[in-house]
Parts: C-alpha cells; structure tokens; sequence
C-alpha cells in the first residue's frame, strides 16, 4: 500500500473542486498532514504550484496510471484545521465557488501573498541542530531546513514550541525586529576583563558591572540599554567586537495598540431585561446547544455589555469566544471596552491594520495567546477552538457579505461554525434585517428583547421631521430649525452631529449654457468634485482628472456646481456658524492610519462641537455630551432601485439617531428630507421597529422579495457591451431549462450603472421558494464559464444579493 495525498491545487486559468492525488515521497511521509499547503508539479513541463492537501489515503497502485510525487511542504504545521476544511466544502457548494479559493479567504493576506519564510529558535534544541542546522544563529532560512535530514525532528520541536515560523512578505519587507544583547563571558572572565580595562574607560567599567548582573540567558533590548542605562552605542559594538556579548534580532508582535493604555473596568450592574437576556444565553452555553438568539435591543441599550457578561463566562469555563462588528462600527471606542474588560486575551482583526499587524494578531490566536477575537467579517474565519460563543453585532449590516469570490455572509459562516462547536450564536442589533427577524417570528431564532435604554434616566431621543418643501431656510442645506438647535448647542457647550451620506464638494458639475456634465470617461456615472484636492474623482473606479473651468463640450464659462457633499457642508458650517470647531470624517479623512482614531478622540474630549460625517459616523460611537442629532438628507438613499432602500433608510435613520442622548442630557433628532410622509421616515420618529417590521413585510409579500422568497443574481461583464449582453441572454435561455413555471427571472437588463471600470454589466435576477434543479444548472454554469472568463468574460453568481446597484 502506498501512501497518496488528495490535494486541492491553484490553477487560475482552469479551477476545480476535485482533489488531484499525489504520491507522498518516503522523506514526508512523517511530515505531510492534513491542512498543510504543498508545493507539486502540475501539467507539461516544469511547472509548479501550490495545493492544499485535505486527505492522505494508502492505496494499492499497481493498477492506477503513474502519479508524480509531491515536491516539498510549504509549511511546518496544518495552516487549516478539519473545522475549517470541512467549512470550505460548504462555502463552495453554498456559494458558488471554487474550493481552492474558499481556503484561500480563510488564511491572512500576508499568507497569499509572496513570501520569504524563517525557522525561528524559540527554546532548547538539541546541540547538533543548533550548531549543525542553525549554525549558531537564531534563525535560518527555510529552504534549508526543508532540504535538511533534521526535518522530521523540526516538526516535533515545532509541536512542543520550541522552534516556529517567520513569515517575511518579500514586497513590503516590513518585518519587525528588535535588536537584543546577550552576555556571553561568565562572571569570572568579565571580572578578569575588567582588571586589565584602563581607569579612564570609564562607560566599560560600567558596562562589564551591568554584564555580571545579567542572567547568563537573559536578553536585554538595545534600545532600553542605551536610554534607560545610558550606555553609548559605540561601547556596546566595541563590546560586541571583543566578545563581551552578542548582538541579536529578535522578531516583536507588531501591536497596534502597543502605545495606549487599557484602564481595566469591571462589569456594569444590568436591568431586569438585560439579566433576562443574559440568563437566556448562559442557559444555552451550559447546555451546550447551538441557539440562535437574535437580541433586539434599542439604541443604547447596553447590547455590548451583555456581550462582555456573557464572554466572561465563556473564558470562566476555558472556552474562546468571537464578536464580529461591521467595519464600519469597529471604532476605537469598541476596542478600548473589550480591551478594557478583558486586556491581553483580545485579538482585534480589521482592514486598519497593516498586513504584518493582521498576521501577528491571527498568529496570537493560532497560538491560543488569545481567546477573545473581535473583527470585522473576515475575522469569522480565526483559528479559534473550543468556541464557546459567537456574537454577530449590528448583524442587519449588508458589509457582513462579501462583493467578491466566495461570495459568503458572515453571520452564515457563523451559525455554521457554532453548529460544528455546538454553542450559541447572538445576532445583535437595534434594527434586525427582515430575514433575521422573521425566522425569529417562526422560532427558528430564539428573540430577545431589550426596550429600554440601560444608562439610568436616559430615554430615547425626541425626533423632529423637517419637510424641507415647506420649512424656511438659511440656505440649501440648513432650515432654520436646525441652525437654531446648533447654535442652542454652542451656547450650551454641548455637542452635536451631523450626517450627510455623500462625500466631496459637490456631485456634479454642470454647464448652465449647454447642459453638459462631467462624466467618468470609464464608467456610466458623473465625477464628484473635491474641493480639497481640486480634482474631479470617480467613486467607482477611482479616476481623477482637475476641475474644468470652461465647458468641454460648447466651451462655455458657465460652469456650475450641483449636489452637496460633506466638503461643502463644512465650508457652509464654517460660514454659518464661525465660532463652531467642526470635525469631517469620511473617507477622504480617514485615509491616513490612525486618523479615524484620531478624530474621534478630539470628539470625545470635547476640542470639536460638530462632527460632520457620512454614514460611517453612525454606528458605534457613545459620547454622553452629544445632545443633537442632524441627518441633513435623509432621502440619498431611498428611491434607489433596490427593493432593501426603505430598510436601509429606516435602519441608517435610527441607528443614527441613537448617537443623541445617550448620558444624563436629554437628545434630540432632527430629519430634513423631501418625503416625510414615507412610512420609513415616518415610523423612524416613533422609533417603532416593530410597526416598520409589519408594513414592509407586507410589501415585501406583495412584492414577492425576500424573506418571502430566495433569490439569485447572475452578473456578467466584458469590455464588449455586445458580448456582455449576448453571455446573459445565452445563460437565461439554459437557465429556465432548468426552473420550474414557479421561478419568476427578472431580466436580463443592464445594471443601474451600466459600465464601470470600462466594463459592461448586465444582469438577471432569480426569484424562487423551491427549484430543486437549480444547484445543478448554477454549478454547471461555473465550470463552463471558465473558458471563457479566460477571454475576457466575467461571470458572477450571488446567492442572497445585498446590493442590485
């Protein structure tokens, strides 16, 4: 019997998700498990790529066609456990994708990208590795490890952590080391030295003194030497050259909260709702049942502290524990209380961090240095084990799917991997998405209710609806209400904030002479003006070009500018109020690292008194002395075609909303919009979760949408709109070989936005409640498509699309 892996390979150009089966060479057959990445040859010629082995069989060959052997492994442990691979299975069947690709996400970046790997002394290895491997040093490259007979012994070291992996991106080359000295003389040859020193060498004298102080293993920073002990650098090189001690480097966690200090705070006293919620799931995590609970709470009150009780009795009985945040409500503020109630267990994990910062951050968890992990979507994927809880916060947040393959939701991935841990799952928000909320209604979750707000007096904030056709105003911008509660605010040196969801000066410019506007020469879509960096920009593709100051159409000077953005409510700010300090955060403002935090700090010590920002300032930020709330146009996004813009409103109006009144002073919410009679804007001022709930799942009914219905997207795109268009018809007529009278297709029609980025879309839609050929044609569709994406034509299939824009 020999024995054989079962691999998943890369091969861009022609995916699958059947395994390839490689011989096991005698030299690692003691090294090749299951979840480690391989290196094998594949097709004519000397090509190589890498796979993922996900299963080693012994089988008899005698009668199987010659199989090529596995060349090396590219790691010194599984990256992937059985968990996760059995996880990528689903992912692919569910989502439409290729395996390979599936086990790709799961990984840091740092993993996919090219790399340079290190075999890194840790603890006491055995001296002939040291001296004959190591040769002395503390680390050494891989490839000479692999090709070493003392691999086998590698990875029992690796197992008991004495020795592990350095990971180097080749790119970026930002490893970060720090520099160490080790004393090397014993005390009697440091006592010898410093007799024959001369008198006067006064900094060596001291030096050998410290030396002798030092344990004969102990490393001490160069950096603390020289500041802390005052010793020079060149003493310490001329100590180096003579022998005294050596000079190291050593790789150092890249911390991203390594300067702030965490105050360690204690569990807050709860209410009667907050203890029955909590009860609810403390019962589900001691039984041990995988219950989803979806906690519907008001804004402000106190889901994330329920969250904190209830991991702390997850890591009281040894277990870990995961919270995923929507990127955008991953703010400084939602850090600090977890770091704060639970220190150095957190790992944090979003796009903020650099590529280095992410590795080290996941590396801590593989390690099990960690046991809380709080991060953005991706972060669904940790390596954690013996998961005891899984919390999905803000879980209605469309960011929680992925826009690109595998096309997942992060709250499914989560409910998956509580079922395989058998322990409970909270959904959290103030404004559950209907899917969510209806299977709480059909009792396949499990509802939670919180109604009151958990600060002690503090009750939800009044809400003002200002038709903007009727009321007066100071201008286009600002009615008179508003201005009036912002300069009350001034007087009262309290804060307010303000929320436009559209950055830049303005949207569009426009020729009053011909009509013409300045359109994206790549996409279907009008430039945005921003007046900070004098340029017209894309939003989609990113093009810019500077302002035009005659017309390029009639060459006219008639050229206006149209829309507001947050840019220009700034300026209109600065001019209305000039005695007000005002902050913007968007994107365009929170580009630079750190400056998101940044802001949000001069906010909460109260050096600004309006913050000004897009939707990315509505979610996740508690500051006591913010009194008022503006949405200055609470209709961007509700006529777009898109059967969720009414829910989107509704949510992106209350969750804003909440940011008022959250202290001991009474909030206040003003909503100017041109539509005040629509039930979305209407029941946001009654803060009715609830009667929304109702009326637009009768509409939805109506509608035949979801959760009434499932549905599925198929996108294609190619620089040819005639090709783009000829590919979805061809795919619509086999589809419906396949569908039942039942299924209702939509399409196909061009995209909303028809061309972006120079590429064509259109687009067809599935609406359906049972079509049991439907996975076979959808499956089929993604291998055959293959020969031609290599031609230029992209096929995309979204099950449960977020967005149809």
């Amino acid at each position: 019997m020999t024995k054989v892996a079962e691999i998943i390979v890369d091969v861009p150009a022609m995916q699958t998700n059947q395994p390839y089966s490689y011989l096991i060479p005698d030299e690692l057959k003691e090294v090749a498990i299951i979840g480690m990445r391989v290196e094998v040859p594949f097709g004519q010629g000397d090509r190589r790529i890498q796979g993922f082995i996900i299963d080693i069989k012994e089988i008899d060959l005698e009668s199987k066609t010659p199989l090529k052997h596995i060349i090396g492994v590219l790691d010194l442990h599984p990256v992937l456990n059985s968990e996760l691979l059995a996880l990528a299975d689903e992912m692919a069947k569910t989502t439409y994708s290729f395996k390979i690709t599936c086990l790709q996400t799961m990984l840091p970046s740092v993993m996919r990208s090219s790399y340079k790997k290190w075999v890194t002394l840790l603890g006491s290895v055995p001296k002939e590795i040291e001296e004959k491997l190591f040769l002395g040093l503390a680390e050494i490259e891989w490839e000479e490890v692999v090709d070493s007979p003392y691999f086998p012994e590698l990875l029992k070291l690796k197992a008991a952590g004495q020795v592990d992996i350095r990971y180097e991106v080749v790119t970026k080359n930002k490893i970060k080391t720090k520099k160490v000295i080790r004393r090397i003389k014993t005390i009697a040859e440091l006592m010898e030295l410093k007799s024959s020193l001369r008198k006067n060498a006064h900094q060596k004298h001291r030096l050998l003194l410290f030396l002798q102080t030092l344990e004969e293993s102990k490393e001490i920073s160069l950096n603390e030497l020289i500041r802390e002990h005052d010793f020079s650098r060149a003493v310490i090189n001329d100590a180096a050259k003579a022998g005294w001690l050596e000079l190291l480097e050593r790789e150092i966690y890249r911390d991203p909260y390594a300067f702030q200090s965490f105050k360690q705070d204690y569990p807050l006293p709860l209410n009667a709702e907050q203890t029955e919620a909590l009860n609810h799931v403390t019962v589900a995590i001691e039984e041990e049942t995988s219950t989803v609970f979806l906690l519907e709470g008001v804004t402000g009150s106190g889901k994330t502290e329920v969250y904190l009780q209830a991991i702390s009795k997850i890591l009281e009985k040894g277990q870990t524990a995961m919270m995923l945040v929507p990127e955008i409500s991953l703010t400084p503020q939602t850090v600090t209380r977890f770091k704060r109630r639970f220190g150095s267990q957190v790992a944090v994990l979003h796009s903020g961090l650099s590529q280095g910062e992410k590795y080290d951050e996941w590396r801590k968890i593989e390690r099990k240095e960690a046991r809380v992990v709080v991060g953005a979507r991706s972060a669904v994927f940790a390596p954690l084990e013996n998961i005891g809880l899984i919390i999905v916060d803000e879980e209605h947040e469309s960011s929680y799917k992925q826009d690109e393959s595998p096309r997942y939701h992060a709250r499914d991935i989560a409910i998956w991997r509580a079922n395989y841990h058998h322990c409970p799952v909270i959904l959290g928000s103030a404004t559950p998405s209907l899917e969510s909320r209806a299977r709480a209604q059909k009792k396949v979750y499990q509802l939670l209710l919180l109604k009151e707000r958990a600060v002690k007096n503090a009750v939800l904030p009044t809400v003002e609806i200002i038709d903007m056709k009727k009321a007066g105003q100071h201008s286009l911008t600002f009615s008179d209400s508003l201005l009036e509660k912002l300069n009350s605010r001034l007087e009262k040196g309290e804060q307010s904030v303000l929320m436009l969801n559209r950055r830049g000066f303005s949207s569009f410019i426009m020729c009053r002479d011909c009509g013409f506007v300045l359109p994206c020469p790549n996409c279907d879509i009008s430039l945005t003006l921003h007046m900070d960096t004098k340029t017209m920009k894309c939003h989609y593709c990113g093009h810019e070009e500077r302002i035009p100051y005659r017309c390029p159409s009639c060459d006219g000077d008639k050229i206006r500018y149209y829309g507001t953005g947050t840019q220009k409510v700034e300026m209109e700010l600065q001019e209305l109020l000039p005695e007000a300090r005002v902050l913007r955060m968007d994107v365009d403002t929170t580009r630079r690292k750190g400056s998101h935090q940044g802001l949000l700090e001069k906010f909460e010590t109260q050096q600004a008194d309006i913050l000004l920002g897009t939707q990315m300032i509505a979610k996740g930020l508690d500051f006591p002395n913010v009194t008022l709330v503006g949405v200055l146009n609470a209709d961007t996004a509700l006529n777009l075609p898109d059967f969720r813009s009414s829910e989107r409103t509704f949510q992106l109006l209350t969750q804003v909303s909440g940011r008022a009144g959250r202290g001991d002073k009474p909030g206040e919410v003003i909503i100017q919009t041109f539509n005040p009679d629509h039930y979305s804007i209407e029941l946001v001022k009654e803060q009715n979760y609830e009667a929304f709930y109702q009326k637009e799942m009768q509409l939805r009914h109506r509608g035949g949408y979801p959760p009434y219905f499932f549905t599925i997207q198929i996108v294609v795109s190619h620089e040819d709109e005639y090709l783009a268009a000829k590919k979805i018809f061809e795919i619509v007529t086999e589809l419906k070989r396949y569908l039942t009278p039942n299924a209702i297709v939509l399409g196909p029609t061009p995209k909303s936005i028809a061309r972006v980025n120079k590429r064509y879309f259109y687009q067809v839609v599935i609406k359906y409640r049972w079509e049991p050929k439907l996975e076979e044609a959808l499956n089929q569709l993604l291998f055959d498509s293959q020969k031609e994406m290599r031609q230029g034509l992209k096929i995309i299939i979204d099950v449960e699309p977020q967005h149809f824009i």
